[in-house]
């Protein structure tokens, strides 16, 4: 499998490991979706290829049966621009991000200011939300942290006892994907988000992962540049006009 889909197999796989623990993560013919209510992430709805007028047709109907507002990706790697369908049908861009990923060489050195805690208890999953939020602008419900698989793990960084920040490593087969590295406002342009990457680079190479994925937004681009990721697709993230 090439690098590109075994970081889109990871991707999608993590927003199916969170949901499925809620009967939440469906899969159709021409499409799948994860749909947890009292929550904004992970639901998203994604096609398993390229799409055409009737796959958005019943994309559209998924959607609007539906209660709970979906992101729909869509991944420019089939050398074509039918997204142009998308906003043809009234979607509107919301957000675009940049798939990445790391052939991992050797470890970092570690830092001391900086200490990743994994998320063992409700307390700090309800701790690990809150500074999400503040991070990204958006909810995710305490409650899929609590139901977290072996390969998911849910991270708060530390600086001196102070929470600063969020992250997450899934593991799929040997690709380590690191989502959710966030910041708080207040903690921001200190080099927090750097020393966390290394971590997870360091955690990701300590149980032999043969590639390290994410997905990242254009301002962090230049950070995954610098640590040694390669890009490789856009994701054009959407969402259905009306629903907005």
């Amino acid at each position: 499998m090439s690098s590109v889909k075994l970081n889109i197999k990871n991707l999608t796989s993590l927003w199916q490991t969170v949901s499925e623990p809620f009967n939440s993560s469906f899969i159709e013919k021409e499409f799948a979706y994860c749909l947890i209510e009292n929550s904004e992430w992970p639901n998203r709805l994604w096609f398993h290829n390229d799409i055409n007028e009737a796959k958005i047709v019943l994309a559209k109907d998924k959607l609007s049966s539906t209660s709970t507002n979906l992101t729909i990706p869509y991944w420019n790697i089939y050398n074509s621009n039918s997204f142009q369908l998308l906003e043809e049908n009234g979607f509107t861009l919301k957000f675009e991000q940049i798939g990445m990923y790391l052939k991992p060489k050797g470890t970092f050195t570690k830092s001391s200011s900086i200490k990743l805690k994994k998320i063992t208890t409700k307390k700090e999953a309800e701790l690990w939300s809150i500074l999400f939020s503040k991070s990204f602008g958006y909810f995710t419900n305490p409650i899929l942290l609590n139901k977290a698989q072996e390969d998911t793990n849910y991270f708060i960084a530390y600086y001196n006892n102070e929470p600063v920040g969020t992250a997450i490593l899934h593991i799929t087969n040997k690709v380590t994907g690191i989502h959710s590295v966030g910041i708080i406002p207040e903690q921001r342009r200190k080099g927090y988000a750097e020393q966390i990457m290394k971590l997870l680079i360091n955690q990701s190479i300590e149980i032999n992962s043969d590639y390290i994925t994410l997905q990242s937004s254009n301002m962090g681009k230049g950070l995954y540049l610098k640590l040694g990721f390669k890009e490789q697709f856009t994701i054009k993230n959407y969402a259905l006009q009306q629903r907005i």
